[in-house]
């Protein structure tokens, strides 16, 4: 966690919001909320809805801060934070490095598979494998499987195929959509997520889709009916364990600041770890300030805290040594 300590009261905040990914909506949404969240505090705050070939909002005078609420690409793939940091910029979240690791999905869970943690078994379908190739590792899945994005987010493209055909069809449609594919191990049982906010993990909420499962309408749909729960049978000592794995998860990526750690209850009891979110949701349903709240941090305060602890690196970086 950065140091917070010296940080003035009020903080020249640059939020930056939308992007090129296709959870731009989203993004909009968390950042106007973060955005009117550090108003409300008093903090000077600029919007700034920047593309890749448009970064001229960085370039401008006096920021103390960057917020990044760019979700999926450019925003969580450790673009945005390399450009903050050629410019010498303090910035929430985690660094390129640890962005472009949580944002490709097989390589997150690589690294977590080596640390012991559960994971789905997975194969990655590339548009140049051999039909030979794509045939073997396939059949080394069995059914049901998800086929999904390497990279992004909010379930989009997400299918969860039950016979050779859906499968095929869904591997197929996503091959010419992102020419990179993953192919996972279905895993039937409850969805928990666990914030992680700073060095804490936040409390474990379940998600009941009344969906065949948590997708984009699910997650951000006002009239979905998805519940969040936290009281839902599983006894303290599991919750603990399942908070304790998705910090270990969050250190294993090298994550600072903030994540979110998607897992699935099995019914033997077991916590598979799923995917980790480097820029979480800020918007009416999202779960890091849902999770904040439970521990007694309001909205305002989440931002505020997050904003500090960069502002804080920024702090030690040009401190000079004692």
């Amino acid at each position: 966690m950065g140091d917070e300590r010296g940080a003035p009261d009020t903080l020249n905040v640059t939020v930056l919001m939308g992007g090129p990914s296709a959870e731009r909506a989203v993004s909009l949404v968390s950042g106007e909320a973060v955005a009117r969240a550090l108003e409300g505090l008093g903090h000077r705050v600029r919007r700034a809805d920047i593309q890749p070939n448009d970064a001229a909002a960085l370039d401008s005078p006096g920021i103390d801060a960057v917020f990044i609420v760019l979700h999926g690409e450019f925003g969580e793939d450790g673009q945005v934070q390399a450009l903050c940091e050629a410019r010498g910029l303090a910035y929430t979240g985690s660094d390129p490095r640890a962005s472009e690791l949580a944002m490709d999905k097989a390589s997150g869970k690589q690294i977590v598979r080596r640390h012991g943690i559960l994971t789905p078994d997975w194969a990655v379908i590339e548009e140049y494998h051999t039909s030979a190739q794509v045939a073997r590792d396939l059949a080394a899945l069995p059914l049901p499987v998800v086929v999904k994005p390497v990279t992004g987010g909010s379930s989009v493209d997400v299918t969860i195929a039950r016979d050779t055909a859906q499968r095929d069809g869904a591997v197929e449609a996503a091959l010419d959509k992102y020419g990179r594919v993953m192919v996972e191990q279905f895993v039937a049982g409850g969805e928990l997520t666990v914030g992680i906010l700073g060095e804490q993990a936040l409390p474990v909420i379940q998600i009941v889709p009344k969906r065949a499962f948590y997708d984009y309408a699910a997650k951000y749909a006002d009239d979905a009916g998805t519940e969040y729960l936290f009281d839902f049978g599983v006894a303290s000592e599991a919750l603990r364990a399942i908070q304790a794995s998705a910090l270990a998860v969050h250190k294993a990526l090298g994550c600072r600041d903030m994540s979110r750690v998607d897992f699935i209850l099995d019914q033997a009891g077991k916590a598979w770890m799923l995917e980790v979110n480097t820029i979480p949701g800020f918007t009416g349903h999202s779960l890091l300030p849902m999770a904040a709240r439970r521990s007694g941090i309001e909205f305002p305060q989440l931002v505020d805290r997050l904003v500090r602890m960069a502002y804080g690196r920024r702090v030690q970086s040009v401190s000079p040594p004692r």
